[in-house]
């Protein structure tokens, strides 16, 4: 987890901006794997992985007063827990099409395309990586992501690239190092 985050001027302005993070899952705050256990009944039972960085790291945003949510193509009981635990205010599931979320997020927060960040991974995430003040691209995004964004994270997908993003948005504010003592578990 130990790294040096380098940070132009210009993404250090744009990311001091930041008060709402929000982000994909599968692919972002997940490995992007989607696993499906049988059932005896004939249903799936889904399992996602999510990484403890990257939970820390939406602590650390909780606490820095930093509002957090994600827009997602698919549904899932898993996601909604994590997504209660991290105290996630935005939880938008089965939106195909994001934009629509994304508008109405923005008027619920009072706030301006560039006080959002977006996180994502894929062809879907781009309408909005375009539009928000900090596009962040995991680390195995793919390439178009990776071209639209402003921020491409060292780490990968569910492997601590939304902690990352954070790291990026609260060190840009200059309150990283106060935030250090105040992580909790």
């Amino acid at each position: 987890m130990a790294r040096v985050l380098k940070i132009s001027p210009a993404l250090k302005k744009r990311a001091a901006q930041i008060s709402l993070i929000l982000m994909d899952v599968d692919g972002t705050m997940t490995d992007g794997s989607v696993t499906l256990f049988s059932q005896n009944d004939g249903t799936a039972l889904e399992i996602k992985t999510f990484d403890a960085h990257d939970g820390q790291g939406l602590t650390l945003a909780q606490t820095a007063g930093l509002r957090t949510g994600c827009i997602t193509g698919r549904e899932s009981a898993a996601l909604l827990r994590r997504a209660h635990e991290m105290k996630m205010e935005f939880i938008y599931m089965k939106q195909p099409v994001k934009m629509p979320a994304y508008e109405e997020i923005i008027q619920k927060a009072g706030v301006s395309d560039s006080a959002v960040a977006f996180i994502g991974d894929d062809l879907p995430d781009i309408p909005l990586l375009r539009r928000v003040g900090l596009a962040v691209a995991v680390g195995d995004a793919v390439p178009e992501v990776k071209k639209v964004a402003h921020y491409t994270t060292k780490a990968l997908a569910g492997r601590g690239a939304v902690r990352e993003a954070i790291e990026l948005v609260l060190k840009s504010k200059g309150i990283w190092e106060a935030m250090i003592d105040k992580a909790r578990a």
